[in-house]
């Protein structure tokens, strides 16, 4: 995953810096629950300065920024990864309207706020990306920055979200449609979930992905599961088995209903942003993608609406032989 520094690389640096030995408070994450509106986020802090906020996507968890963490702190900024609510040992609520858009940026807020900060950058991956562009959307005050990575921003526009949805793919169910009914995929997953996640990040990874390009990965046919389509082989060559296990054993513990409401809320969303509609988010932004993901072939229209979308954007990245 890469590192976002371009929208806070005019912030002003504190004494942490990147030596053979730098600063315990920079090279130690730290682990804390905080108080939000709704419950409790658990997060992972490291280095002191301006606050960058850093947000997963689907299925992962703070620890995929466990690389960019200590590279943040060491260039002197306040780097804290979340668990977004449902996932790690952030609160799961059981209702699932629960996970709609304005609750996340709700919970982000509040994460500024319990850190005792009034701005931060926000940084998202996948969903997290969506997130961290509806928190920049909707809170433009506390979020003065925003990085997004692999989902480029789209504004909402006047189609339901599972509408479309369902005219995509033929015969076979796109696999949002397929997550929207609560019990169906945890069904799938759950029972083996260390070969599901396995199966699934390979599928998204250049290295690893089907030579058609993975686009399979996304439709289940009828009578089928998402995983029929997984290939076995090798992990990706970012991912270690101490890498899987980890993830694994969060989601053996929580389960994946929390994670998997997000999709579950696409129409909510799309209801709650009404009075956005068409809205560009016009605070400095960085958009990084992977030139083998599908999220940039099929939003490439996305891409090429930046300049009405993200009239601040400080710069936009494709990179060439990269996945998800």
């Amino acid at each position: 995953m890469a590192t976002a520094q371009e929208p806070v690389a005019s912030a002003s640096r504190n004494t942490c810096r990147p030596p053979t030995f730098p600063p315990l408070r920079c090279r130690t994450p730290v682990h804390r629950l905080v108080e939000v509106p709704e419950g409790r986020i658990h997060l992972v802090e490291q280095g002191t300065g301006p606050l960058v906020l850093l947000v997963h996507g689907f299925p992962e968890s703070w620890y995929s920024w466990r690389h960019q963490l200590p590279a943040l702190a060491a260039a002197g900024f306040r780097a804290v990864a979340i668990d977004v609510r449902g996932y790690g040992r952030s609160s799961k609520p059981g209702d699932v309207e629960a996970y709609r858009m304005p609750d996340h940026v709700a919970d982000n807020v509040g994460v500024v706020q319990a850190l005792g900060e009034r701005t931060a950058t926000i940084v998202g991956h996948d969903w997290g990306s969506t997130i961290a562009a509806g928190s920049a959307l909707l809170m433009p005050d506390v979020f003065t920055s925003v990085a997004l990575l692999s989902i480029p921003y789209a504004p909402r526009n006047g189609h339901r979200p599972t509408d479309v949805f369902s005219r995509i793919g033929g015969a076979e169910e796109f696999y949002v449609s397929y997550f929207q009914s609560p019990g169906r995929a945890e069904a799938e997953i759950e029972p083996d979930v260390r070969g599901w996640l396995a199966g699934f990040y390979a599928g998204l990874s250049a290295d690893t992905m089907p030579s058609d390009g993975g686009d399979g990965l996304f439709f289940v046919p009828p009578g089928a599961r998402l995983r029929d389509r997984f290939a076995a082989g090798t992990l990706p060559s970012w991912l270690s088995e101490a890498d899987l296990d980890f993830y694994a054993a969060e989601f053996e513990r929580t389960g994946l209903t929390g994670a998997l409401n997000r999709y579950r809320n696409v129409d909510r969303d799309w209801e709650d942003l009404a009075a956005w509609d068409g809205a560009p988010v016009t605070q400095p932004s960085l958009f990084i993608g992977g030139g083998l993901d599908a999220s940039t072939t099929w939003m490439a229209d996305a891409i090429e609406s930046f300049p009405e979308t993200l009239p601040g954007l400080v710069s936009s990245h494709v990179l060439p032989g990269c996945g998800h």
